[in-house]
């Protein structure tokens, strides 16, 4: 990996663009086997389901990866010591890359596309759920790698089990980091058990607090696309914070929501609901919505509808979350949106990578020093 050109690694990258536009179908028919396990009315049918236009999707954000600058090689900081000494802090890959993640097939694309870019290699273990889809799109991928003479060993498929994810957790000195991409009950798992190095991601519970001057309409939008969106998916709203000032057009405010069939709640505070719920709090400030936000919710996103700039910068200035947001919605966590080319994950954590991850976070760095044969005193 490390003697590859980004030249080399733009040209496979879009050639495996190219190969899953060439063989939707193929792909497709994979994902049907999957599909006909899950029950239609779980909502993460959703995140399981690939389509035509998901596929195409997919292929274009390879295609925006292939075109963004190499992460690599990035002189981080120069200095020249008194003695002579020459030194440089370099961008370089993690190295070996692992990967845990449930029922998400587009997953095993954006992971691919983001190590190989990089330079990482990957080992992939995907969820039960989505095996045949994992499968062949490994295979696809194995197919383009092989065509440009690149081992296909960079990027490995374990299997869907329990087994293969304890031996990766105990891949001490085979995988250099490990990644859980799922719910609160995986991400812990992985922490609580690994023996590798965890970058923590995926759980997302999240909050919008509409202010005593918030505006009506755009929080009407804002609420509606942040839960209605896509419900399956970390991002998306799990508790509106009302000011009580603006109860009397909680309905108004609603409207939206209630007409796609969410179910409203209250009391169900901390919960990810991935589903067409959502709970609400009433609150009498924005300091009793800001502990509320400390007490419930996981650091993922969290959104602010207000029109008053003093209660808008203290939100910013005191939400303890990777990604705060100012009178818009929180289904804009998402690294393509934010320009990445796609993301692996989005990290909770406060040590390392915060947010969407994308070709930047999944490097590190090296020391690099020139000397002339001075020797130390």
């Amino acid at each position: 990996m490390a003697t590859l050109s980004d030249d080399k690694r733009n040209e496979v990258l879009l050639a495996v663009a190219d190969a899953i536009a060439a063989n939707k179908q193929r792909i497709l028919a994979a994902n049907a086997i999957d599909l006909a396990q899950m029950d239609p009315k779980n909502p993460l049918y959703d995140r399981l389901q690939l389509t035509d236009k998901r596929l195409d999707d997919i292929a274009s954000d390879m295609r925006n990866v292939s075109r963004l600058p190499s992460p690599l090689g990035r002189i981080l900081k120069e200095s020249t010591l008194p003695n002579g000494l020459r030194l440089k802090r370099v961008s370089v890959p993690f190295g070996v890359i692992g990967m845990i993640y449930e029922a998400r097939p587009n997953v095993t694309f954006d992971v691919f596309s983001l190590c190989f870019k990089s330079g990482n290699a990957c080992v992939l273990k995907g969820g039960k759920d989505a095996d045949s889809s994992n499968r062949e799109e490994v295979a696809l991928i194995h197919e383009v790698l092989a065509q440009h003479g690149i081992p296909t060993d960079i990027v490995a498929l374990l299997p869907a089990t329990h087994e293969a994810t304890a031996e990766m957790l105990n891949a001490v000195g085979y995988i250099d980091v490990c990644i859980p991409r799922g719910g609160r009950q995986l991400i812990d798992f992985v922490r609580d058990n690994a023996k590798v190095p965890v970058i923590e991601t995926g759980a997302g519970v999240v909050s919008a607090y509409f202010d005593e001057f918030g505006d009506i309409e755009k929080g009407r939008r804002i609420i509606d696309n942040a839960k209605t969106r896509r419900v399956s998916v970390c991002n998306a709203l799990d508790c509106l914070i009302i000011h009580r000032s603006r109860l009397a057009e909680l309905d108004v405010l609603l409207e939206p929501v209630i007409k796609k069939g969410v179910k409203i709640l209250q009391g169900d505070y901390g919960v990810e609901f991935m589903d067409y719920k959502m709970s609400i709090k009433v609150v009498d400030s924005i300091d009793e919505a800001l502990d509320h936000i400390a007490t419930y919710d996981s650091g993922h996103s969290e959104c602010i509808i207000t029109e008053n700039e003093a209660n808008a910068l203290k939100f910013q200035l005191m939400v303890d979350a990777a990604c705060v947001y100012v009178n818009a919605p929180t289904s804009f966590t998402d690294g393509a949106q934010f320009g990445l080319g796609a993301e692996i994950g989005i990290s909770t954590q406060k040590l390392g990578p915060r947010g969407p991850m994308g070709l930047e976070e999944i490097t590190t760095y090296k020391w690099l020093i020139e000397g002339n044969g001075q020797v130390r005193n």
